[in-house]
């Protein structure tokens, strides 16, 4: 297919991967930090908006870094996991995917958080009028009014674990059929000479890219046409 090896096409279905993977939990544990930020008047909001936000400013290869450590045989997290029998998380799919979910954090974040505020508190204090539990105003009112942040956030958490490399690179390596994701992969290319297997997977990124922007694009002004029907 769009002529790439078996190396390549193996290297594509575990960025698939990370991404869905990636994207799933991030959106499970963003939504409610997301919904904190756009209600709450704490001090330390600032302080947490910074740490959301911090991914943006920081080289990958930083971030990559600090999570080797952390997630390595010595560091807090991989070094608890040995003292329990269990291996650590350096160089493992499931390294990677939680270095993905730290790396895509503000582009989930964000747009939830741009969402929730949007909708006002009017619309939850009538809903709380009739009877709805908090619980069910946020699952039946705030959600359904949220989804284009909804979608905007999963989509650019998507695109964005799609193309990582630094962070990845770091973390995970590149171990063929495990850590090897397809950014890498085109750099292992480049770096072999071998540039029309370079451009192959290179062109089904750019166009598995596009088709996903303008995924978020048209569904955006369906979701707007609808808003103002």
């Amino acid at each position: 297919m769009f002529g790439l090896s078996d190396a390549d096409l193996a290297a594509f279905w575990i960025t698939f991967k990370l991404a869905a993977t990636g994207t799933f939990f991030l959106m499970l544990l963003a939504t409610p930090l997301a919904w904190w930020l756009a209600r709450t008047r704490s001090r330390l909001k600032v302080v947490v908006e910074t740490l959301v936000a911090l991914p943006l400013v920081m080289p990958p290869t930083v971030m990559g870094f600090y999570l080797l450590v952390l997630l390595g045989p010595r560091g807090w997290v991989g070094g608890t996991l040995e003292a329990l029998g269990l291996h650590h998380l350096a160089f493992t799919f499931t390294g990677i995917v939680l270095g993905s979910m730290f790396f895509s954090l503000p582009f989930v974040v964000q747009p939830l958080q741009n969402a929730f505020a949007s909708t006002g508190l009017r619309i939850a204090e009538v809903a709380s009028t009739l009877g709805a539990s908090p619980l069910d105003r946020f699952f039946t009112v705030i959600l359904p009014l949220s989804r284009r942040g909804l979608l905007t956030a999963f989509v650019l958490s998507f695109a964005h674990a799609f193309g990582e490399f630094g962070m990845i690179l770091m973390i995970g390596g590149s171990i063929p059929g495990a850590t090897k994701v397809a950014s890498i992969a085109i750099y292992d290319h480049v770096e072999a000479m071998n540039y029309s297997g370079a451009h192959a997977l290179s062109a089904v990124l750019v166009l598995s890219s596009f088709c996903m922007l303008m995924l978020i694009f048209a569904l955006n002004r369906r979701f707007k046409v609808v808003g103002a029907v």
